[in-house]
């Protein structure tokens, strides 16, 4: 007598079972037509009728403000994180980028885009601020790593305190959160208490714990396989 592992059908509508449907957490699954009939009351951002940043009202009940880290050692935290910012725009939001490694000599892509989109009118406003011989509003020249960055995370207190944005991406903080650059517990007590509606994203390798304890949302990208492994380097429209 043998074991037979019976061969798993294929992911059809026909075989779905009413309570299965095409999500995250059933990606192998495919949407029988129940799917359709169980979820046309929901409150879907992707129905016919949502007009995006036309509506009256841009944000839904059912929107709260959400403090996320993208942490871990494969490629892809600060870009999965400039979509959120694309999508953010996309509804109306204020939005700004506080980038704490890179200097000013880096032409990011995503920068140039983020400009062209906020002056084109058809979205929200992205404000860009950027390390390099210094922050933008500072106007000495700051020659030292730690005190630019510690200006940076006062000047991103500052502007939380007020509401000057909806969605905030603090792209690399974590880095100089890991060199003791900027206190954990200060960043951790100021989004705490951050009024109104504002989104916060931080990214960068080795968030630390606390941080990770904090966030609402938490995403760890893995190094499976990097270009870099086999000599090839770094390249404009796939890295900056």
């Amino acid at each position: 007598m043998t074991d037979e592992t019976p061969t798993p059908q294929s992911p059809t509508p026909g075989n779905a079972s009413p309570d299965d449907g095409a999500t995250a957490a059933t990606p192998d699954v495919a949407p029988g037509p129940e799917a359709a009939a169980r979820h046309k009351d929901a409150d879907l951002p992707h129905t016919p009728d949502d007009k995006g940043s036309e509506e009256t009202v841009r944000r839904k009940k059912r929107d709260l403000p959400l403090v996320a880290v993208v942490t871990g050692t494969g490629k892809g935290k600060s870009t999965s994180s400039f979509g959120m910012l694309q999508r953010s725009w996309a509804r109306g939001y204020r939005c700004g980028v506080f980038q704490f490694v890179k200097g000013g000599k880096w032409k990011v892509g995503e920068r140039k885009a983020a400009e062209a989109l906020s002056a084109s009118g058809a979205g929200g406003t992205i404000e860009w601020e950027i390390q390099g011989k210094g922050w933008t509003w500072i106007q000495k020249d700051m020659t030292e790593s730690e005190d630019i960055a510690k200006a940076g995370w006062d000047e991103v207190k500052r502007r939380i305190a007020e509401e000057r944005y909806e969605f905030l991406l603090l792209d690399e903080i974590t880095y100089p959160i890991s060199w003791g650059w900027i206190d954990v517990e200060d960043v951790i007590a100021t989004l705490a208490a951050r009024p109104g509606f504002q989104h916060v994203v931080l990214t960068g390798r080795n968030a630390h714990e606390r941080l990770i304890e904090t966030a609402d949302l938490v995403s760890e990208v893995v190094n499976v396989k990097h270009p870099m492994a086999a000599g090839i380097r770094a390249q404009q429209g796939i890295d900056w």
